[in-house]
């Protein structure tokens, strides 16, 4: 499907916000991949990634209130969509399927 590939990062970033209920706003989701992933990431991919799914219609957002201790900006948080949560299977189904069919002499080589 055109417009639905879900790329490794995308596929991190979605999972990551899928983790935070009510919790997943750009800085949130940076730090828990960056402890879960072991990896750095720069927090204008992650932003890029996050509008590039929510374009897709895996996220949808929403803004918090305002805090002084943020110059009274609002905080975006994501959500995961329903189709977020399929395009989320689908790529575990692929996975675990590829992983099915590796035959268990490859594993005994390594």
């Amino acid at each position: 499907m055109k417009g639905t590939y879900l790329g490794e990062f995308e596929e991190l970033i979605l999972l990551t916000v899928a983790s935070l209920p009510n919790e997943a706003y750009a800085v949130a989701v940076k730090s828990d991949v960056e402890h879960n992933a072991n990896k750095k990431v720069n927090i204008s991919a992650v932003h890029s990634a996050l509008y590039r799914l929510e374009n897709k219609g895996f996220l949808s957002s929403s803004f918090g209130g305002a805090t002084q201790k943020r110059g009274g900006k609002q905080k975006r948080y994501f959500q995961v969509t329903s189709a977020g949560f399929a395009a989320l299977q689908e790529s575990k189904n692929v996975r675990e399927q590829l992983w099915s069919v590796i035959p268990q002499l490859s594993f005994s080589k390594a």
